[in-house]
């Protein structure tokens, strides 16, 4: 197996801004190049492109290409899940939105300390190791969003648990909030393999500073930014598969190019990357990576990853974009619902009182 996975979270689509609308010709295209080079790993989600997700995938892998050709992952939403009974239509629902009768790779979505509780208490845990032994599951695991105290706590009471997919990129890797290493170290010590996930961290780590940029550039220049950040999660030891939302034949093209046949990173690339994570550190005002969790149960409606956007565009030129539709950053009510559901745990009500300001002071 290929360590490249298809992310399908940041699908092309034929009208801009509206998440629902795949295009699934595109899609088709690059589905396609992906399986002949080889690379296999598709993973998907009941959440994203607002529930088209899965359904996209059925359209452009599952009908399309034999079933021993590719491997899909998905993942039963426990942020939205509160009691036992919503567990069972749900999984059956995936099922057919993907056109599939088993999941080669299936997961609790998004665990947390929150979530995890929840997850305990409406027996989510025995649930998918009873669809394992059903053969509806192949390989059973959780994606986690929080620290690694709480990581520690899963693994150690469900050693059952076959991998988990974690945040890691050279960014977060010492981040505090994130605990990239921290967790890393945890799986690694309960002897998971892991899946990695935004390890370009949203794009952010394809458009870094000037500076930062010329540092990778003058070490070898025929490598995109974006390939230090994939063959850095790629080298760690431990990872089995690195996921990479790709939205164009361009992104396609470059992750297959440097993935085909992969190297790890030097030790004089690691040392390169850990003096760019330094740069980039300073040039983020917020390091959102457009995940869209946030949005999904705002009373507002408030695109908050847009306006994020436009804030940290603004923080390196000056230049204050026009707001998308949909509600302002002064509409913020400080609900906190969003910043229950940030992987990146960022204070995003505070964040949009600073957006706010650009427009009112523009």
């Amino acid at each position: 197996m290929k360590n490249l996975g298809f992310g399908l979270m940041r699908l092309p689509q034929t009208n801009a801004g509206d998440a629902g609308s795949v295009d699934i010709k595109a899609l088709c295209r690059l589905a396609d190049a992906f399986l002949e080079k080889g690379f296999t790993y598709f993973d998907t989600s009941y959440v994203y492109h607002n529930g088209k997700s899965e359904n996209a995938f059925k359209e452009a892998v599952a009908k399309r290409h034999p079933r021993e050709a590719y491997l899909i992952a998905d993942k039963l939403p426990m942020f939205s899940i509160t009691e036992a009974k919503q567990m069972l239509p749900i999984f059956n629902e995936e099922l057919n939105r993907c056109g599939v009768e088993y999941f080669d790779y299936f997961l609790l979505h998004a665990l947390g300390k929150d979530t995890f509780r929840i997850s305990e208490k409406i027996g989510a845990f025995e649930f998918i190791a009873k669809k394992k032994a059903e053969g509806k599951i192949k390989k059973m695991g959780f994606s986690f969003h929080d620290k690694a105290n709480v990581l520690d706590e899963i693994l150690t009471k469900h050693p059952e648990m076959e991998f988990v997919q974690l945040q890691i990129n050279y960014l977060d890797w010492e981040d505090s909030g994130i605990e990239s290493r921290k967790c890393f170290e945890v799986a690694t010590k309960h002897k998971k393999p892991i899946i990695v996930m935004e390890p370009v961290k949203g794009g952010t780590l394809a458009n870094i500073p000037k500076e930062a940029e010329e540092i990778f550039k003058a070490h070898n220049p025929k490598m995109s930014i974006a390939s230090w950040a994939i063959r850095y999660a790629a080298s760690l030891n431990n990872v089995i598969m690195v996921l990479s939302g790709m939205g164009s034949d361009a992104q396609l093209a470059d992750n297959m190019n440097y993935m085909l046949n992969f190297e790890p990173l030097s030790k004089k690339e690691f040392e390169i990357i850990n003096s760019v994570a330094q740069i980039i550190r300073t040039g983020i005002a917020i390091p959102c990576t457009a995940c869209r969790y946030c949005v999904e149960g705002c009373p507002k409606k408030i695109p908050i990853p847009e306006l994020f956007s436009i804030y940290n565009e603004f923080k390196k030129s000056g230049y204050v974009k026009s707001p998308p539709n949909g509600g302002k950053a002064s509409d913020c009510i400080s609900c906190g619902n969003c910043e229950e559901h940030c992987p990146q745990h960022l204070p995003v009500s505070k964040y949009l009182e600073n957006v706010a300001n650009i427009f009112v002071n523009s």
